[in-house]
């Protein structure tokens, strides 16, 4: 496992061909897994958006992971685009990415920060590593709504 102190997280301005292509692959994967009114993964066009800040993970020169940060209101954030980079999993990038963001939320005066993600087995990694990060279920919060193929999840800073 990389120790979380030897990634850098930055924000990023989403401009770079690694940071598209994972992004590519994180819609491509959710797109597999849920009907597409149940997929709520951002495109890039859309984490451009001055409600949104988007970080980059690097290993040296290698694009780790990725994740941002949207402003749902001025207490509360949302993470939105979670992704270890394949080569990464089980690494601690998407470790080191969520105690980043969760440091922005702290610093940006947040009191909640909330979730949405998947129900089935390939959402199971990622809902343990929140669940180890003090997040349990909550009710949709914003513009989701209840479905088979949506969890929402939320913490209190």
């Amino acid at each position: 496992m990389v120790k979380p102190t030897e990634y850098r997280i930055a924000e990023d301005d989403l401009t770079g061909p690694e940071v598209a292509a994972l992004l590519q692959l994180h819609l491509d994967e959710m797109h597999q897994w849920s009907p597409p009114e149940s997929v709520h993964a951002m495109p890039i066009e859309r984490l451009r958006a001055p409600d949104v800040t988007f970080y980059a993970a690097w290993h040296g020169d290698t694009l780790a992971a990725c994740g941002a940060l949207k402003q749902l209101d001025p207490a509360h954030g949302e993470l939105k685009s979670m992704r270890a980079h394949p080569d990464y999993r089980g690494r601690g990038s998407g470790k080191a990415m969520l105690a980043h963001l969760l440091a922005v939320a702290r610093a940006r005066g947040y009191t909640r920060v909330s979730l949405e993600t998947g129900p089935h087995e390939p959402f199971l990694p990622a809902r343990r590593l929140y669940e180890n990060h003090g997040f349990t279920e909550c009710p949709p919060f914003g513009d989701y709504r209840a479905d088979g193929f949506s969890i929402c999840m939320t913490r209190e800073l």
